[in-house]
């Protein structure tokens, strides 16, 4: 009897997916000798360097926990390279203010934003620094401090507002969940 060629992606149903083959799918192995995962997480040879070592997760936080940036540069060559970089990631942190990067990645909310332009803080501020600034404002603007200043009482108010969801958001992000 002939071998039949026909396959089973002809007519409708499919029987398979779209884009499945019966060759078995390629998988490049870990770079790391004698481990036998994925190799899915690339990692530089050497700085400046096209090319790539692939290792599998584990392999690759290791890797990364022995990474010097700054191997074989003097400490004056290492500042040099630090401030290039610096210089030209500017532009990026430039660009947070519309939304491009950094708190803009999802990382805050929208009535977060709005909580840190009360306490006109940066959107990239620790809780440590919210925290100083909190108080800073709330000083200021005390009816205590300020008596008969109807103006000072609701910057008061906006004040202690801002920081409860700024410290409800940080509450949140620390807790870790339970299993």
């Amino acid at each position: 009897m002939a071998r039949s060629t026909r396959s089973n992606d002809w007519g409708f149903p499919r029987w398979r997916g779209y884009g499945s083959t019966r060759e078995a799918a390629q998988v490049r192995l870990c770079d790391r000798e004698g481990c036998t995962n994925a190799g899915n997480h690339p990692a530089p040879k050497a700085p400046n360097n096209p090319e790539r070592w692939l290792f599998c997760e584990a392999h690759a936080a290791e890797y990364n926990r022995g990474w010097n940036y700054f191997q074989g540069l003097s400490a004056e060559e290492a500042a040099d390279r630090e401030a290039d970089e610096r210089r030209g990631n500017n532009g990026y942190r430039q660009s947070a203010q519309y939304a491009w990067a950094g708190p803009g990645d999802g990382t805050r909310s929208r009535e977060e934003m709005r909580a840190l332009d009360v306490l006109e803080v940066e959107t990239d501020a620790s809780f440590d620094e919210i925290k100083s600034a909190y108080r800073r404002l709330a000083k200021a603007n005390h009816p205590d401090a300020a008596p008969g200043d109807d103006d000072a009482a609701k910057r008061f108010q906006a004040v202690q507002a801002a920081y409860e969801v700024l410290k409800k958001a940080e509450e949140r992000r620390t807790v870790t969940p339970s299993r």
